[in-house]
């Protein structure tokens, strides 16, 4: 391929020398004669194991030792992708200084254990440093399973475990185009995830026949494989890899498959499961399982007992090996009850292994019998394979819900988990009918016993928490967190956990505060009417007459102040209030996208995003676009509502850039905004001979209507010239149908992290109809719905759902149908495009400067690249020759 030996794949870590060298942060000022505790690994089990000691007083009389293999303490590695998404390493920890402070934990990083020597009680670490125990626990770990393939150790071979594969991974993607991921399981979806975001084409080989063969049954399978596929990647299931091919150079070229079949590819990553980590164990004599893990009572004992294994790396007393962070914790809590000499009850003898996540946008859970494998059970299934949305419920005989599989939606795991076991109060199928479908009343959290276990990374159970807000006065999510755990791990049960604390406490007799935030104690709808009502063009105008008596006379906070730029910004026409988005005080109150009318990006940079209405575009206007991208040396890349997105623009640029597109005839594309970003289109009548209806016009007519208008969330929509639904309008905020008849509207949908189809709202309408109706559900949608909620949730929360807002804006039964077509009225009328009336204005061009003290010219020291070298050889913007080339955070390029 033309590219240098890159490192071979490792399985193991590599000698301290070849990465990085032992670092000790040892706080400890224990007398050497108190006993000391030794833990091998300080991943997320041991992080939970040494705060288990701690809640247990453990540290405060005890000596704690740490080897640690990696160069870094404790980080979440369930979250390990969101790496890709922007997260930094720093904030994927699990610990800090303070913590080993106060404890007197001795963290040695960097220099993991080599052997024990059971009989002297000693470990000894890589670095040659012997530590004597008093007890030992391993938290080993597992390591990932490398299939025996010919070529696996050539260079472009990695595996997906840890922060450092990561960064290998990203730092070979950037000369990548094609990428196979051998394994289609959790690790192994998020692996391909990651090449797609690195720009890398993505290919899934999965050996069974399905993906995630272990959480879904065939149904989900074939749900999560459209889904994924839709999103461009490649799966190929019910073949392995056969050979890894290489250049003379030793680089990867391809993957044979067991089928014959060939691919082309730069980089392979094997994420084919995992393996407990218990070589440590089988060399000093411990009982390990036939198939591996270090077996262990339900005190987390070893067949000796002055060792413990806890985590992937042990082989619990049920025979199970756990591959799940919750189990992890719980052996960890238990060992260090056994340790503290408090343990009681049964120990750990199992754990559930529901699980619930989100594979590249995608929700996937099942819980208890997800397979159906008790005997005489039934299956309860809801499938909807357009919106890849495939929900399965196992119901016993007698009616009690024994498991399930969710994927597309996962919205109901928080209450069915908890009810596995039970008869629920409702009819199962009740549980998986979507909204809008006839589904009677839907379960609430108030449903659950107080047995139930909410948060599944803690055990925490709903009467927990009930004693949280009863018993410990906790009146607030973040309080009873804190006093519970519930809620910080996973994330997927804190939607629950906020409605059990809202319901104890209205419960209690105590009143919710609906306040939008600290400031202000009224709800975004009642702040709407009242700026509606008083004609309020100032936030300083709002808070001072309407906020809290003490926050009256502030600034504001990160809440509020986007949020009430928002309500003034979407009824700018009606009060008065500037169209301009940046005038005046308005511009305080933005967040960066819209301070700069561009999306900031990861590397600081920004993208730009020109209108195009209804995805037509002319070819003049289309190279006007490349010569901008090949001028300013920015990537390109179509998005999913037919239009060009621009990225690697420094703030500076932004004007200059825009200048040329508005020459051009382009206009903001509001893609920065909470705004209407797209109206998607089909080819329709004009081309398709499927299509009853004008659908590319409709498109442009509506997105030029609609242009500009600022709303709670951002809004999307299409418009489908025919039946066969090309343009996916049921996934949007708005949507449009052709029919023989006319129009059908759908409304309420969402493609987004919580898919849902769109509810129909009127048929066979007119165009002058269709686009009165829109207009009436925008503005009642602005006017009634919370900050930052799509109309897909408001549609679900309103009272009366969709009935209730079609009484509104189709039967006008409020008699405010003639406000709301005034006020859209007074917003087309009143439409600028943001960037021309910018460009317009010296003044507010001023705020386009890389940096405030080099306001005329970039730091001749910076470096931009542009992103994967899309059009190098020529693009480098670079002021000198001479000068040192830096990245736009500053580290040196390498």
């Amino acid at each position: 391929m033309g590219r240098g030996r890159a490192p071979a794949l490792r399985t193991t870590a590599p000698p301290a020398h070849e990465r990085w060298r032992p670092v000790t942060v040892s706080h400890s000022s224990q007398p050497q004669a108190k006993p000391t505790i030794v833990l091998v690994g300080h991943g997320m089990v041991g992080q939970r194991f040494l705060e288990a000691l701690a809640a247990e007083g453990v540290t405060a009389r005890a000596r704690v030792v740490v080897l640690c293999e990696e160069p870094r303490p404790a980080y979440d590695r369930v979250q390990l992708t969101s790496y890709f998404s922007g997260v930094t390493p720093e904030q994927l920890s699990m610990t800090d200084e303070a913590f080993l402070a106060e404890h007197g934990v001795e963290l040695h990083l960097g220099d993991p254990a080599e052997t024990v020597d059971r009989a002297a009680r000693t470990v000894t670490a890589r670095s040659g440093r012997t530590f004597r125990y008093d007890t030992l626990v391993l938290a080993t770990g597992s390591y990932p399973f490398v299939p025996p393939v010919p070529g696996r150790d050539s260079a472009g071979c990695f595996v997906y475990r840890t922060i450092e594969d990561l960064l290998a991974i990203e730092e070979f993607a950037k000369d990548a185009t094609s990428g196979v991921v051998v394994g289609g399981g959790l690790l192994g979806l998020e692996a391909a995830g990651a090449l797609k975001g690195l720009g890398v084409r993505a290919h899934i080989v999965e050996f069974n026949a399905r993906l995630m063969a272990l959480q879904v049954d065939d149904g989900g399978g074939s749900a999560l494989r459209r889904k994924i596929e839709d999103m461009g990647l490649t799966v190929h299931t019910g073949v392995g890899g056969k050979e890894i091919t290489a250049n003379a150079d030793g680089a990867v070229t391809g993957m044979v498959l067991s089928d014959g079949s060939t691919l082309d590819t730069d980089m392979v990553i094997f994420s084919a499961g995992v393996r407990p980590r218990d070589q440590l164990a089988r060399d000093c004599g411990l009982e390990v399982g036939e198939r591996g893990g270090v077996v262990v009572d339900a005190r987390c004992r070893t067949s000796d007992p002055a060792v413990y294994a806890i985590g992937e790396c042990a082989k619990a007393v049920d025979g199970m090996v756990y591959g799940l962070v919750a189990p992890g914790y719980e052996m960890a809590e238990a060992a260090a009850a056994a340790i503290a000499g408090t343990a009681a009850g049964e120990g750990f003898t199992g754990a559930d292994t529901s699980t619930k996540l989100k594979l590249l946008g995608v929700d996937v859970a099942s819980f208890g019998d997800a397979h159906g494998t008790a005997e005489g059970c039934l299956d309860v299934i809801y499938a909807d394979s357009r919106a890849g949305v495939y929900k399965k419920l196992v119901i016993a005989p007698d009616g009690a819900l024994l498991g399930g599989v969710l994927v597309g939606d996962a919205d109901a795991y928080g209450l069915l988990r908890p009810l596995t076991g039970s008869v629920p109060p409702v009819a199962p199928e009740s549980l998986v009918l979507p909204a809008g479908a006839g589904a009677p009343a839907q379960l609430g959290p108030s449903a659950l016993p107080d047995d139930a276990v909410v948060c599944s990374c803690h055990n925490v159970t709903k009467g927990t928490i009930r004693a949280a807000v009863t018993e410990h006065r906790c009146g607030t999510v973040p309080e009873v967190k804190t006093c519970t755990k519930a809620g910080t791990g996973c994330g997927s049960c804190v939607k629950v956990l906020g409605q059990l604390v809202d319901a104890e406490l209205t419960a209690q007799g105590i009143e919710v505060d609906p306040g939008l935030c600290a400031c202000f104690g009224q709800t975004r709808q009642e702040l709407y009417e009242i700026v509606l009502a008083l004609r309020l063009t100032s936030f300083q105008q709002l808070l001072d007459g309407h906020g809290r008596p003490e926050a009256r006379g502030g600034e504001g906070c990160e809440v509020c102040k986007p949020a009430v730029a928002s309500i003034i910004a979407s009824l700018a026409p009606t009060i008065g209030a500037g169209a301009y988005v940046l005038d005046g005080e308005q511009a305080a109150l933005q967040d960066t996208n819209d301070h700069h009318l561009a999306n900031l990006q990861r590397n600081g940079s920004y993208s730009i995003v020109p209108r195009v209405p209804g995805g037509e575009i002319s070819p003049e206007k289309l190279i006007v676009i490349g010569q901008v991208a090949r001028d300013f040396g920015l990537y390109t890349k179509i998005t999913g509502g037919q239009r060009i997105d621009l990225f690697g623009a420094r703030v500076d640029q932004l004007p200059q850039i825009w200048a040329r597109l508005v020459d051009a005839g382009f206009e903001s594309g509001h893609a920065y905004g909470k705004a209407l970003r797209t109206v998607k289109s089909c080819v329709g009548q004009t081309w398709c001979r499927y299509g009853v209806q004008d659908s590319v016009k409709m498109a442009i007519d509506l997105e030029l209507r609609y242009r500009g208008l600022r709303a709670p969330h951002k809004l999307k929509s299409a418009v489908s010239g025919c039946q066969r639904e090309c343009a996916e309008a049921q996934s949007k905020d708005f949507g449009v149908i052709a029919t023989a008849g006319g129009w059908n509207l759908y409304v309420g949908g969402n493609g987004g992290a919580t898919p849902r189809h769109g509810d129909l709202l009127a048929q066979d309408l007119s165009d002058a109809e269709l686009v009165r109706l829109i207009d009436r559900f925008l503005m009642f949608y602005i006017r009634t719905a919370d900050r930052l909620e799509r109309t897909s949730v408001w549609l679900e929360r309103i009272e009366g759902g969709l009935d209730h807002v079609r009484d509104v804006v189709v039967h006008d039964s409020l008699g405010i149908c003639a406000e709301l077509e005034a006020m859209m009225a007074e917003h087309v009328a009143g439409y600028r495009d943001e960037w021309a009336e910018t460009l317009a204005d010296p003044e507010r061009l001023r705020r386009f400067v890389s940096f405030v003290n080099a306001p005329d010219a970039p730091d001749p020291s910076v470096r931009f690249v542009p992103e994967r070298d899309q059009n190098k050889p020529d693009l480098d913007i670079l002021a000198g020759p001479d000068l040192p080339v830096r990245t736009l955070e500053g580290a040196p390029l390498s």
